[in-house]
């Protein structure tokens, strides 16, 4: 199902070249302040335009279909709406019959028997993280002072990101990147053992995120290395500072009071214009192509926000639930 939450929901709709993506929040306290304005800084760091983006711009307006009301959330459910205007789904004609390799085109179309919107990727399109960006926007209003910050710290296996650009656009090929994120003034107490673990929760909404591959938080793979004495974080005062942060802020799938810091790896874009190889489920004889359209070099540039988007729904849903439970 495309829902997410026990108290703080999401439920995301829309597909890449439809008429619309939106998104609809149910849980949000009522009285917090929200306007238009509100989203506009997020969405515009997660907006094409940097070298190395997609061309295809859109407007990215949200539309506060309900559950604000003269300025505030009114307790109902919030609906927000962004139009696609900018589509070119003739892209993707000659692609109808040839599952992109790296694309859900194959998995939905067997799927959904074939009545799948394949344009654009559908409903598995990176374009739907807008959703979860505005729902981000809305989470970090609840979650305040906790503070989200994540930046991409490599792409394509080089931290000078600027050059890795370069010689992909060279290369006439796409990359990845790795996105590291920190979480600030996170009290002690969110999540749970075992099923609603803190970590649990997180990566359930990283992986939200369709480039993501993978996820790891605090000293991450690098822990199956090291010695217990070394991986242990030392607590040196009684509101639970640690010496280190091995543990990356989470214990028992507890927040223990300090930084939630992970790393998340995002694989390169899928479209490239380099020449691939698929089958033509028409002919069911092997083809050779190249994806035409407007795509990234490097989604991983516009993916810091997202995650941090993600990040902010799960600990605004984990924040509800043990704010209930007091």
């Amino acid at each position: 199902m495309n829902a997410f939450g026990n108290l703080f929901k999401i439920q995301i709709f829309g597909e890449s070249h439809g008429a619309a993506i939106g998104i609809v929040i149910d849980g949000c306290p009522a009285g917090i302040a929200l306007q238009e304005d509100d989203f506009k800084f997020d969405i515009e760091r997660r907006k094409p335009g940097a070298k190395g983006t997609t061309t295809r711009i859109e407007s990215d307006r949200p539309q506060l279909i309900s559950g604000v009301y003269n300025g505030h959330t009114t307790g109902a459910p919030i609906a927000i709406q962004f139009a696609n205007e900018t589509q070119r789904s003739g892209d993707y004609e000659a692609l109808k019959n040839i599952p992109r390799p790296g694309h859900a085109d194959f998995v939905l179309q067997k799927k959904h028997h074939g009545f799948n919107d394949p344009r654009g990727g559908g409903h598995a399109s990176g374009r739907l993280t807008l959703c979860l960006v505005a729902a981000g926007v809305i989470a970090k209003k609840i979650i305040n002072p906790i503070a989200i910050h994540a930046e991409l710290i490599a792409a394509g296996g080089n931290t000078n990101i600027d050059e890795a650009i370069a010689d992909a656009i060279k290369a006439n090929d796409s990359i990845g990147g790795l996105i590291a994120c920190n979480v600030q003034q996170v009290p002690v107490g969110l999540g749970d053992p075992f099923f609603d673990s803190l970590e649990s929760q997180i990566s359930h909404l990283i992986f939200a995120i369709p480039a993501v591959k993978g996820i790891a938080f605090g000293s991450g793979f690098a822990a199956a290395k090291m010695m217990g004495s070394q991986h242990n974080d030392a607590i040196i005062d009684k509101e639970g500072t640690t010496k280190t942060n091995h543990a990356g802020g989470i214990n028992g799938g507890i927040s223990n009071g300090n930084a939630i810091v992970f790393e998340v790896a995002i694989k390169p874009t899928s479209s490239t214009a380099q020449m691939q190889e698929s089958i033509n489920l028409e002919s069911n004889a092997l083809e050779t192509f190249t994806v035409g359209g407007r795509h990234d070099v490097c989604i991983a540039l516009r993916a810091p926000v997202v995650v941090e988007a993600a990040t902010a729904i799960a600990l605004a849903d984990a924040y509800l639930r043990s704010k209930a439970l007091t």
